[in-house]
């Protein structure tokens, strides 16, 4: 046991060690004051950057230079850097393919993304000092096409948080409040780019990873259906979990940039460099002019209701939507989707993602009470779930209970089985109808809804909120394309609504970021895309664009 703890202190602080010596050896010039060019140029969407790359008026170098200094910047304030490749980088960059379609554009990768020569450590102590052997299909991808891969960044332990935090890096701080966090687990990744050290970073999302981040830190993302962004060369802390299968998406700065790296990509086929990637070229989507828009929203998931602050952003959309097309709302219950994810990601106990855990490392504050919960004898819950349903009136919660427990090889098959039955269910949302001679084209187009039901949260309080990622995890079982976008700042109006929000702390949370969340059907990545610009072109008419952090 002391051994154990000897050796992760060991490993922990030779990491830290490690990234601190990484910075302090770049050239003097990466610890200067940004330039009023530099400036400009990350301020400048990407695809100025490759323009101005692929016509030589400007080289790769200059731009990893000014994407390099507001990294470290980044670092600095918020802690969200694991990797720090830039001194490769720089080789990488003297040598990039002008000609491809991300030529000289600076890209941030999630910790579990495989670069070769680097760890891919999770946060775990256990997983250090031992380099990938080879890139990952995205990164390879990346390099053919002109665009440098040249920071990792952090994610929580065991990647079930909305929490980033691990004993290896540190906590990550919100780019625009410390004391909160930028979600998880793709939280690094939100927070560099939202402070401007990056406009373009893949995250991955199993249960709302790329969007609940996006959400907490102000930034966009678009988490793709499986089987559509490439996926395999990446570490994973519960490897050959499909019951709800996680994907790599990408995450952005702007609309623009998320719109021009998905095109790009694209264009690179990444059915050549990834086998679980299907040959579905970017389609180009009209949304119909022959008729209204059908918006379907989703207010409650039946578990956790949204926080005033979320409602309220989502009301500002549907309140410019409904001036040109109503919103309407029906669906099956969320609820049984949460309860279906909840024993599909937890399936095996949380023995696969706890097994590397050194004796007293630090163990997110949800997770803990999740395998307190998952090592309770099965008659316990059964007690437990009769207790909160008959005594304490709340069925919701006794029907989580007392399914949480390791499942069996046929109980995970029952599960997948209510999981397609669930996903035919939902089908008829966007269908309508499923009869003999009707097409069933009269359900909705996207269904709209918060990305969570608070904004960001304090620090440590993941110890409840785990519980409630239903807005999230519910897209994942279907495998729904789903964006989200920034649509507001937290602010309370006055001093009465301010003392009712007191049940979340609105003074503190003054001035965090606030989305909303669209989704599409399965693969539907594109027509995502136009509904996120058409609500970015109607809040952008009614006055009320979001602004992020300035340079």
């Amino acid at each position: 046991m002391l051994l154990s703890y000897l050796a992760h202190r060991r490993a922990c602080l030779d990491k830290r060690r490690e990234r601190e010596e990484r910075i302090a050896s770049l050239p003097r010039a990466y610890h200067e004051p940004l330039s009023p060019q530099e400036k400009r140029l990350l301020s400048q969407p990407i695809s100025s950057i490759i323009h101005a790359v692929q016509t030589s008026s400007i080289s790769p170098v200059d731009v990893l230079l000014a994407y390099g200094k507001r990294a470290i910047q980044a670092q600095a304030q918020t802690n969200c850097l694991t990797e720090v490749m830039i001194g490769e980088a720089e080789k990488w960059a003297r040598t990039a393919i002008r000609s491809g379609p991300l030529a000289g554009v600076p890209v941030s990768l999630k910790d579990m993304i495989g670069v070769k020569g680097y760890d891919s450590s999770l946060g775990y102590s256990a997983f250090t000092n031992a380099p990938v052997p080879n890139d990952a299909p995205i990164v390879r991808l990346l390099h053919d096409a002109g665009a440098i891969p040249f920071v990792k960044t952090n994610v929580p332990l065991t990647l079930y948080s909305y929490e980033t935090t691990n004993d290896v890096f540190g906590v990550t701080e919100n780019p625009h409040k410390r004391g909160y966090s930028p979600g998880g687990s793709s939280g690094g990744e939100s927070a560099l780019l939202a402070f401007g050290g990056s406009r373009i970073g893949i995250g991955t999302d199993v249960a709302g990873s790329v969007r609940v981040p996006s959400h907490y830190s102000g930034v966009y993302a678009i988490k793709s259906s499986t089987q559509r962004f490439p996926k395999t060369g990446s570490t994973a802390t519960v490897p050959g979990q499909e019951g709800v299968a996680g994907v790599q998406s990408p995450m952005a700065k702007t609309l623009e940039d998320l719109e021009t790296f998905w095109r790009a990509v694209f264009q690179m086929k990444p059915w050549d460099y990834d086998h679980s990637v299907i040959n579905l070229p970017w389609r180009e989507v009209h949304l119909p002019l022959d008729r209204p828009i059908r918006w379907g929203v989703l207010w409650d998931d039946g578990v956790v209701a949204p926080s005033p602050a979320c409602l309220r952003a989502l009301k500002m959309v549907t309140d410019v939507l409904a001036k040109a097309w109503p919103p309407k709302s029906n669906s099956p219950r969320p609820y049984e989707g949460l309860q279906i994810a909840s024993q599909l990601l937890f399936a095996d106990g949380g023995k696969l993602f706890s097994k590397p855990f050194h004796t007293f490392e630090t163990i997110p504050a949800g997770i803990t009470t999740a395998l307190r919960a998952l090592r309770l004898p099965r008659f316990v819950k059964k007690i437990y779930a009769w207790y909160l349903r008959y005594i304490r009136r709340d069925p919701v919660y006794a029907g989580l209970v007392e399914n949480f427990h390791e499942k069996t090889i046929q109980e995970c098959y029952k599960l997948v089985a209510q999981r397609e039955d669930y996903r035919v269910r939902w089908f008829t949302v966007w269908r309508s109808v499923q009869a003999r001679g009707s097409s069933g084209d009269n359900g909705v187009d996207f269904i709209l809804t918060v990305p969570n039901a608070l904004p960001a949260v304090p620090h440590g309080g993941m110890r409840h909120g785990w519980k409630a990622c239903g807005y999230a995890v519910l897209f994942n079982v279907l495998d729904y394309s789903a964006g989200v976008m920034p649509i507001t700042r937290f602010r309370a109006r006055n001093a009465i609504e301010r003392d009712n929000y007191s049940m979340y702390n609105a003074e503190a949370m003054d001035g965090l970021p606030v989305g909303v969340q669209v989704v599409g059907r399965r693969l539907d990545e594109e027509r995502v895309l136009e509904g996120m610009k058409l609500i970015h072109g109607l809040m952008a008419d009614a006055g009320l664009t979001y602004q992020g952090i300035p340079l």
